[in-house]
């Protein structure tokens, strides 16, 4: 790659945060080294900004979201973070919650990432997670399950929009013989509800 493409080659990705891998990549540099040399000069022009250690962003201005899916690979956006984004439960986190292959809580600029640890067959199946631009993130119906698998006796407050065809869907994947008898038992009580007030 020509000397001068190197800086326009980040700013023209969609994405907004970079591993070394992303550069060595995108540069097709194929030693760590020389990218390292070329990102300190980067960051240390204002061209870069370096979040912590091995990520960095084309601003501060970087998705968070995003954020949280870099720092530890593979991961994906779930638990309270859609849950409230989809109306599934009612109080508020700052937090931002992901599933990953490791329980860790790690806080940058303010901004707490936790991550709850998924076994490793389902953290890498895909079902009900979507991929939306540079971010995975779990479907309501998967964040569900996400959830009731860590947290058998998890305290939804509105269940209306959830599509049990999809819940039942993705079920198969967990393994798990008590959260399919949880899942059941949520079924029959969100059906009974829905069957008094029609």
């Amino acid at each position: 790659m020509p000397k001068g493409h190197y800086l326009s080659a980040i700013l023209r990705s969609p994405k907004t945060v970079f591993t070394l891998k992303d550069f060595a990549l995108l540069w097709h540099e194929p030693t760590s080294e020389a990218v390292r040399v070329r990102l300190n000069y980067y960051v240390n022009k204002g061209d870069l900004y370096r979040i912590r250690k091995g990520l960095y962003a084309k601003s501060q201005a970087y998705d968070k979201l995003e954020l949280a899916t870099r720092i530890l690979t593979p991961s994906y956006l779930s638990f309270e973070t859609v849950l409230v984004r989809e109306g599934l439960i009612f109080q508020y986190y700052e937090t931002i919650f992901a599933a990953s292959y490791t329980t860790r809580e790690i806080t940058i600029e303010n901004q707490i990432y936790s991550y709850r640890k998924i076994k490793t067959d389902v953290l890498i199946n895909t079902t009900g997670v979507i991929h939306a631009g540079e971010i995975a993130i779990a479907g309501k119906e998967r964040a569900l399950l996400d959830s009731l698998y860590l947290s058998p006796s998890y305290h939804f407050d509105n269940l209306r929009s959830i599509n049990w065809d999809v819940i039942f869907e993705i079920l198969p994947i967990y393994e798990n013989t008590r959260l399919s008898r949880k899942v059941q038992d949520l079924y029959q009580k969100n059906h009974d509800l829905r069957y008094r007030d029609s």
